[in-house]
């Protein structure tokens, strides 16, 4: 019987009594040698607990962490929760401005940073009188001003997982999602867990024997559930890779380290398919697969399903919600919807008043469940916007069907109105990208001559050139698929499309091109 309700007394101090200490728990894809088992994860996290310690960081304090998906992560995450230290995981593709906004936000006493992101970090480190120690994990000497990890920990005092109540906060997430300034999220210990026993065990269904492989990095809401979360929940091995996650490395890594559960992004998804019709399909043992951050488009689950023979679970979190909320499952998968409500999870749709809505009807999605965030970090106002007593708003419109699946219809934000009828971003994009010549596309209003919104599709094709009348050809295919309204006025042909780390496009960004 565990009497701490700190979070690292379930996911990590009990694995020993379970007899896992032998059991790799991380390894590094990049660098086989690198890796820890259970046993050394436990004493290590220890270690850390005590160098916070030495280094008088005190509970509560918040220790930044611009950390790529390396050992080292885990060690400081888990060992910041047993000394009652707050780690905050930071974006690691974010700019210098950025990151010196949240320092001086959190407040933070203390800062970890990876060797490779420490040239974009440095400028910013003198920004703000409250943080003490950075530290820099590199193999060589340190940079001035700051210490290695390795000095960090080394001959610190190991000392025990302090107490905490499932109700005190554990750790922050900062979250942008795709149209504005960072937030921080402030989480609950209790909240881990809430993740684990309910999208863990009853949809994922994680089991000990897994290997798993995040693409999706740990700084993310859905990559902390992925590869920390559910894996130590029932003492899986995880998988880590430092780097970006591109088609080819992800088909190296299905291919080399074998995982049998895979969690990718819509895009990633997209763009994995499209290398492996050129290269040919890695072998992996794949049991799992899942999708978050947007929604997938029809077209690539089938795909996906067909070439592998095991569906994509997608599903809708969001970091406020720490995890999946909402979600297709291995027995009830229905491409193009997102599913059913997660059980522990209870899911609402309503209109601009508040009331609910019926079947057949547009309304915003509302969830309520035990992962729930306390709140954002000095922004009151946005927090009571968000979180309305149990229930959290989470700015996804959605359509119930009859059958109680769920289908996405896009961002409050990014609806609009066309000859008086909403338009649905996403149900254009999902058709423009079933066209057999489209990789990814993203829909925005612009307006016409008369000042009146119509849809502007913004289109990457998958291959670099556009033929003559492939526009023409877009809008046709759109018609005849949804509807004559809704087909683009305007079909621009770009590289790439703006996106969060997540995988999220920023839509909010295309629109001010128009």
């Amino acid at each position: 019987m565990i009497s701490s309700q700190n979070a690292a007394a379930y996911f990590v101090d009990r694995h020993i009594a379970e007899g896992r200490a032998s059991k790799i728990a991380f390894c590094e894809s990049s660098d086989p040698g690198r890796e820890l088992t259970y046993g050394d994860f436990a004493s290590r996290t220890d270690q850390v607990a005590g160098a916070f310690a030495r280094l008088g960081i005190h509970r509560e304090e918040r220790a930044l962490m611009i950390v790529l998906d390396q050992i080292e992560f885990p060690q400081i995450f888990w060992g910041a929760l047993k000394a009652g230290v707050v780690p905050v995981p930071l974006n690691t593709m974010l700019v210098a401005d950025t990151y010196a906004a949240i320092l001086a936000d959190s407040r933070a006493a203390i800062l970890f940073v990876s060797e490779a992101l420490w040239p974009v970090v440095a400028p910013v480190t003198n920004t703000t009188p409250d943080l003490r120690q950075v530290v820099v994990i590199c193999d060589g000497p340190a940079p001035e001003g700051t210490i290695r990890y390795a000095d960090f920990i080394s001959g610190a005092e190991a000392i025990s997982t302090v107490p905490a109540s499932e109700d005190e906060v554990a750790f922050w997430l900062y979250s942008s999602g795709s149209t504005g300034a960072p937030k921080g999220v402030r989480h609950v210990h209790g909240a881990l867990q809430a993740t684990a026993d309910t999208y863990g065990a009853e949809v994922l269904g994680i089991r000990e024997a897994d290997r798993v492989y995040s693409a999706a990095k740990l700084f993310f809401a859905y990559g902390l559930g992925n590869a920390m979360t559910f894996p130590l929940s029932v003492g899986a091995t995880v998988i880590l890779f430092d780097g970006r996650p591109t088609p080819d490395a992800v088909v190296s890594i299905l291919d080399r380290q074998k995982p049998t559960v895979f969690c990718g992004v819509p895009t990633l998804y997209a763009a994995t398919l499209a290398h492996m019709d050129r290269s040919g399909k890695p072998q992996a043992p794949l049991r799992r697969c899942i999708s978050a951050g947007e929604a997938l488009p029809e077209r690539i689950g089938e795909r996906w399903a067909e070439l592998w023979g095991v569906d994509i679970l997608d599903g809708v979190g969001s970091t406020e919600m720490l995890h999946i909320f909402l979600s297709n499952r291995l027995d009830d998968t229905v491409y193009g919807t997102s599913g059913r409500a997660v059980p522990g999870y209870e899911l609402r749709l309503v209109d601009e008043t508040g009331d609910d809505v019926v079947p057949g009807q547009l309304g915003e999605l509302l969830v309520r469940g035990a992962s729930a965030a306390d709140g954002y970090w000095n922004q009151r106002r946005k927090s009571r916007a968000t979180f309305e007593g149990e229930w959290t708003r989470t700015g996804d419109k959605y359509e119930l069907t009859e059958d109680g699946r769920y289908i996405y219809c896009g961002r409050t934000d990014d609806m609009f109105k066309v000859s008086g009828i909403w338009v649905s971003p996403f149900e254009v994009e999902q058709t423009l990208v079933a066209h057999p010549a489209v990789l990814e596309a993203a829909v925005v209003a612009a307006q016409d001559e008369d000042a009146l919104d119509k849809p502007k599709a913004f289109v990457v094709l998958k291959d670099s050139t556009a033929p003559n009348g492939l526009a023409t050809e877009l809008q046709e295919f759109v018609k005849d698929k949804v509807g004559n309204w809704k087909y683009p006025r305007w079909v621009e042909f770009v590289p790439d499309l703006p996106k969060t780390a997540t995988g999220k496009i920023q839509r909010f960004k295309l629109r001010d091109t128009v």
